[in-house]
């Protein structure tokens, strides 16, 4: 019996060279796939154990990269390079579509249904191609509950799940009803879960390195927000295809 795989892929976006992280499930044909976006820290280890348990899953999964192969662990870096990113749809945009193009490209990934789904900056990027047009078959956002430019949010064209901790300080009350005011005016189909007592980034396991303040691991609302986001796909993504036990 076959198993999953994956391989690294380098690819050009943003002036620079991305290394991504492609998981590929069990089998030969092709299937129903995610782009997967990670904070604003950047690649790792958490999103590529994501995109594999994906695969495991059965779907194909590109875990993609935002700073070119760096893992911005500094917080005064992360902000120098993401606060720009964040207020340049068109950059954010330009990121994501790069990543979408080499999942695209993969002879296992059904072109036709694609997911976004992203934590952060990540799910920012994710947001941005649903207002750029894209046709995704679900975008989900953790922690990036980000408006976008007036009217753009029409666009969208497939079901938007957003989650976020009640005491992130980052994606606040305020930011946070102006996210939903957006989707509601676009007739979008929304929906936002809201973790009572989760700091930002409550999904993501304690690091090593320095956070900023209101950043915190919740394992308990960690594991319900990713059976959010498995059940998003499962609705909007089904897999129906025999994975050939």
């Amino acid at each position: 019996m076959t198993t999953m795989t994956t391989r690294t892929v380098e690819y050009p976006a943003d002036g620079l060279t991305m290394i991504g992280h492609l998981a590929l499930p069990a089998g030969v044909d092709r299937r129903p796939a995610v782009l997967l976006g990670p904070e604003g820290m950047g690649l790792s280890d958490v999103e590529r154990r994501r995109a594999d348990a994906l695969a495991e899953l059965g779907y194909v999964a590109l875990a993609f990269d935002l700073h070119g192969g760096r893992y911005l662990a500094d917080p005064e870096d992360m902000l120098a390079r993401c606060t720009p990113l964040l207020a340049d749809p068109d950059r954010m945009r330009d990121i994501g579509h790069a990543a979408l193009d080499v999942l695209r490209a993969e002879p296992r990934t059904d072109p036709d249904r694609i997911a976004a789904v992203g934590y952060g900056t990540g799910g920012a990027v994710g947001l941005e191609l649903g207002r750029a047009g894209v046709g995704l078959r679900a975008i989900g956002t953790v922690n990036g509950l980000i408006t976008g430019r007036p009217g753009e949010a029409a666009r969208i064209r497939c079901p938007v799940w957003a989650g976020v901790g009640s005491e992130d300080p980052i994606m606040s009350p305020a930011q946070r009803a102006a996210f939903t005011e957006e989707m509601q005016a676009a007739g979008v189909d929304w929906r936002l879960v809201v973790y009572g007592g989760a700091l930002h980034a409550f999904h993501h396991p304690p690091v090593d390195h320095i956070v900023r303040p209101g950043v915190g691991y919740h394992p308990q609302h960690a594991q319900r927000a990713w059976r959010d986001v498995v059940d998003l796909l499962a609705e909007c993504l089904p897999l129906t295809e025999d994975l050939g036990e």
